[in-house]
Formats: structure tokens, C-alpha cells, sequence
């Protein structure tokens, strides 16, 4: 394929397509993304072909790491899509004025949470409020507790798993 033989890349697509279309579909959980990602995993492997070195792994290992980084790249850029002003128009209004049902059911769920939060080690409780709260990102919350950014994405999703495994436990 790096000498840019066309039968040879064929073959290299069939043998891996169905690992490629699976990573991305895990990644992104959409079909259709899924498949525009595993497209541009072979377009990319494709241009970059004579770039492969064998002895930092195999082409497979080399390929999937390809299909996962732009899965993510991919869901990315689809957060990153603007929402309609007038949908959150409509959400800010329907939460303004709760009804007393809503209310009550609002300050039992808020009693639960604050409960189920006194479980979770400090450090993580810190890291899962800054950010679901404060609304900070793990590069804030990095800079914000003075931790490298991949202490603080630990903490968040550490954290986060025991708080729902809490809430889970209280529920069943």
C-alpha cells in the first residue's frame, strides 16, 4: 500500500474494514458518523502509508489508534454545534415557573444527590462538583487545584462512577 499499489490497498481495507467501522461506531455510537469516520481512517492510512514504521507495532494497532482519534476528533466538533436560541429560549421559561410537584420532586433529588456526594472521596467530590457545577472543563479544574489534566479527568470520571454507583445502590 505505501508503494501505492491499488490491489494491495483493497486488500488492506477489506481485511480491516469491519475493525475500523466498529471502533468508530463504539467511539461515536451514530452509524452514519461511524462510517464517514472509518472513510477518512483509510484515506488517512492511505497518505500516510509510507510513514508506518513495524517496530512501534503492528499496521492494525496502528490503524484503529487512526479510526479512534478521529472518532473523537469527530464528536468533538459535533458538540461543538451552536443550539437553537429559541429551544433554550423555551427550556428557560419551562424552568422559571416550576410547578409545586416539580418543586418537591427538584429538592428530593437535590437531598439524594448532596447525600450520595458525602460518599465520594474528597478529591473526586471537589473534581465532579467544579465540574458539573462550576461548570469546569479537566483543564480548568487542572489549573483551578494545581494537578496535571489527566489527574483531573481521573478524579471527574472516578468520581462520577461512584456517584452513580451510589445512586444506583440507593434506587435498588
Amino acid at each position: 500500500m505505501a508503494a501505492g499499489d491499488p490491489a494491495a490497498a483493497t486488500a488492506f481495507v477489506r481485511r480491516h474494514q469491519q475493525r475500523v467501522y466498529g471502533i468508530a461506531l463504539a467511539v461515536t455510537g451514530d452509524r452514519h458518523l461511524a462510517n464517514d469516520v472509518a472513510q477518512e481512517a483509510f484515506v488517512r492510512a492511505w497518505r500516510a502509508a509510507a510513514t508506518f514504521d513495524s517496530r512501534r507495532g503492528s499496521a492494525s494497532s496502528w490503524l484503529l489508534v487512526i479510526a479512534r482519534n478521529l472518532a473523537v476528533d469527530a464528536l468533538r466538533v459535533r458538540r461543538g454545534t451552536p443550539t437553537d436560541p429559541r429551544a433554550l429560549a423555551a427550556l428557560a421559561l419551562a424552568a422559571a415557573d416550576p410547578s409545586p410537584d416539580d418543586r418537591a420532586v427538584g429538592a428530593d433529588e437535590s437531598d439524594r444527590l448532596r447525600i450520595a456526594l458525602q460518599t465520594v472521596p474528597v478529591d473526586q467530590r471537589r473534581a465532579v462538583v467544579l465540574a458539573g457545577i462550576g461548570g469546569m472543563t479537566g483543564q480548568e479544574d487542572d489549573d483551578h487545584e494545581g494537578i496535571p489534566l489527566g489527574t483531573a479527568k481521573t478524579r471527574i470520571r472516578a468520581g462520577l462512577r461512584r456517584l452513580r454507583d451510589e445512586l444506583r445502590e440507593e434506587v435498588g
